[in-house]
């Protein structure tokens, strides 16, 4: 999520005139806009004109490719399609996609969050709704599948929050540490927490009944 292209990259697409790129290019770059444009200023505060004129073409032309604004908004704030790469990973490497996704500085001038094009997006429930079935689908139910032991859709999304908050620390609020951590280092803690809500939680030995008891009677 860190590696999404940057604003200046975008500004140079846009100074590309239409003609010289193919339509699955034109898509593209319109759905790269379109992503910078309702992540930074949501759903009502974009216009087709604005994501049209971003790519240099004509507003018509987002109408021919995606339909709608609804549906251009559709398109790029799911995040279903984003995901659907990690179930066709072995269990045992899930650990190297969730780094490999997380991992790298990210930049100033970045594409906002993608999921960030949703909540900041008033008005936008269906999107939400939408988003929250996504993940159901592929974290609380399909991930969740492939898990052994018990609370394995629990697990699935405690790693998708997981996941998702360490990403936007990363690209949007950037404190200091995190920011500036040596990939070894974050890697690290990374694969140590993944590899935790993989596998099932150690079985519960008592201990805990029993300091819970000794805690009353200290009452």
């Amino acid at each position: 999520m860190t590696g999404v292209q940057n604003g200046e990259a975008a500004k140079a697409g846009a100074c590309r005139p239409a003609h010289k790129r193919s339509a699955s290019a034109t898509r593209t770059a319109l759905r790269a806009a379109a992503a910078f444009r309702f992540g930074k200023y949501g759903y009502e505060g974009t216009s087709v004109r604005d994501i049209a004129g971003d790519v240099g073409v004509d507003a018509a032309l987002v109408y021919r490719y995606f339909g709608s604004k609804d549906a251009l908004f559709n398109d790029v704030s799911g995040t279903g399609k984003m995901f659907e790469p990690l179930l066709e990973e072995p269990v045992e490497s899930i650990p190297d996609w969730f780094c490999a996704l997380l991992m790298g500085q990210p930049r100033e001038g970045d594409f906002p969050h993608p999921v960030l094009s949703v909540l900041r997006s008033s008005g936008r429930d269906e999107a939400v709704a939408r988003l929250r079935a996504d993940f159901t689908e592929v974290f609380s139910r399909r991930l969740a599948a492939r898990l052994d032991g018990p609370d394995a859709d629990l697990r699935a999304e405690l790693l998708a929050a997981w996941m998702l908050g360490t990403s936007l620390m990363r690209t949007e609020i950037r404190p200091p540490a995190l920011v500036s951590a040596p990939d070894a280092t974050l890697e690290r803690y990374l694969r140590a927490g993944i590899e935790v809500l993989l596998g099932p939680a150690p079985e519960d030995d008592g201990r805990a009944a029993r300091d819970e008891e000794r805690t009353v009677g200290d009452d």
